[in-house]
């Protein structure tokens, strides 16, 4: 399939299809920070986290985003993050640090928004992954530091090809599908900008 012909694919397979460099290069800077190579370390990827949740939880909570994904509310996992952070005692300053931070996101279109939506609920698949390195490495699981990361009860791949084919399902203009393009890169980038400042800092020396 050439250039062109990518605007015909259903909405999700363009979203991967316009940010999977951006999502491979973030997967790898996160690794390469070594979250589980201690509990100190978990705590910042927890931070990051934090901050990500926050950015999307008013849209969970939208009407009109709500009438579009169904089920949309139920998906939001901040009160999850929340109690791991608890869990990690991490300070109320720290935490309002990060809420504020995650608040001054807001898409400017309901695309936009729709895009952010994407790159987040597409992460609850590679949370498998880190669930499983957070319980073998820093002996977490889903009742404590590590709650956001459990599957939904309905499985992780139904649930999230149930979100799939309500972005599938709607019908956007050529632009509309841009915007969403849009939205999915700025939500790539703030997780990469928060990697970066919470972190980044006391790296490990093998982390580039």
């Amino acid at each position: 399939m050439n250039p062109a012909d990518s605007t015909a694919l259903p909405l999700s397979s363009y979203l991967k299809e316009q940010t999977t460099s951006t999502h491979e290069s973030l997967d790898r800077r996160i690794m390469a920070l070594a979250p589980f190579s201690s509990r100190e370390r978990f705590a910042c990827f927890l931070r990051m986290q934090l901050r990500l949740h926050h950015a999307t939880s008013p849209l969970y909570q939208n009407p009109e985003l709500q009438a579009m994904l169904p089920g949309l509310a139920e998906r939001s996992r901040l009160q999850a993050i929340l109690q791991d952070c608890t869990d990690f005692n991490i300070s109320p300053e720290e935490q309002e640090i990060d809420r504020e931070t995650g608040s001054m996101i807001n898409p400017a279109s309901t695309n936009e928004a729709l895009g952010w939506l994407y790159t987040h609920e597409g992460s609850t698949l590679g949370a498998a992954f880190l669930l499983k390195h957070a319980r073998e490495q820093l002996g977490l699981s889903e009742t404590f530091g590590a709650r956001h990361l459990a599957g939904h009860t309905d499985g992780r791949g139904l649930h999230w090809r149930q979100f799939k084919q309500a972005l599938d399902d709607l019908e956007l203009t050529a632009a509309a599908r841009t915007e969403a393009v849009e939205g999915a890169r700025a939500a790539f980038t703030f997780v990469r900008t928060s990697v970066e400042e919470l972190m980044a800092d006391n790296q490990p020396a093998t982390a580039v």
